[in-house]
């Protein structure tokens, strides 16, 4: 039997590490993170959690006692710097302290977030404390989310939605109905920004589109997830064309 040994001159490669719990019947935050997460400075693990096709306050609560085991499955020698769950709508009815907890037990990470802390979150970085909503579900669903927003002092007195209780119907919401709805909620004198929901829903390329028309902050739940998560990790994150809170 033999031995080896060997001396690498290359730079060492020392990242922040990010990991991700995704839901299964999401089609749209992991290409959006492969896209926002800058690959130099974080490298990232990503799980899923099995989630219902049809979207409502009993499926969304469902996913609390899966939330432990899906979490599980990320690496368990690694050491993350934060941990992020993909789901807006249910972040509310579960809680954010209880998913924090979840995946907090089931692997070793300095951080929880999610897309409703990370909004709380981008709304106090950018001063904003009135924003119109927009969500792709229905009315049951997008109540709760708003409810728990006020709690954190964000007033939403502008609201609008596809009504859709049909997951693989959200990721299929065309590029143009989303610009059409998200401008017409923000022209409302009443808001300081708008906020579009799901993270499922496709909304990186048309942030920019909708900013330059209203004249406002846009945010979206991949956007401000993919913000504080690289925030937590110490990380800045910035690209062009997708928002006022990640301008260059």
């Amino acid at each position: 039997m033999s031995n080896f040994s060997y001396t690498s001159t290359a730079p060492e490669y020392n990242p922040a590490l990010i990991g991700l719990v995704v839901l299964q019947s999401d089609e749209t935050l992991e290409h959006d993170f492969q896209r926002l997460i800058p690959a130099h400075a974080i490298a990232q693990h990503v799980t899923r959690i099995p989630s219902a096709s049809e979207v409502s306050s009993d499926t969304l609560a469902g996913m609390e006692g899966l939330i432990q085991d899906a979490a599980n499955l990320l690496p368990r020698a690694a050491k993350f710097d934060a941990v992020g769950y993909g789901c807006t709508s249910a972040s509310s009815v579960i809680g954010a302290g209880r998913v924090a907890e979840l995946i907090g037990s089931a692997c070793n990470t300095q951080n929880v977030t999610e897309p409703l802390s990370a909004l709380i979150a981008a709304c106090q970085a950018l001063d904003l404390q009135r924003i119109a909503f927009l969500s792709p579900y229905v009315e049951e669903v997008s109540v709760t989310l708003r409810g728990a927003v006020g709690d954190a002092g964000i007033e939403t007195p502008v609201f609008g939605s596809f009504n859709e209780a049909e997951e693989a119907k959200v990721v299929r919401i065309d590029r143009q109905s989303i610009i059409n709805a998200a401008v017409e909620l923000g022209r409302n004198e009443q808001v300081e920004a708008v906020f579009l929901s799901c993270t499922n829903l496709k909304t990186l390329d048309v942030i920019g589109d909708i900013e330059a028309v209203i004249g406002k902050p846009v945010l979206s739940s991949n956007q401000v997830l993919a913000w504080h998560l690289c925030r937590l990790a110490g990380v800045e994150l910035k690209h062009e064309n997708m928002g006022r809170l990640l301008a260059v």
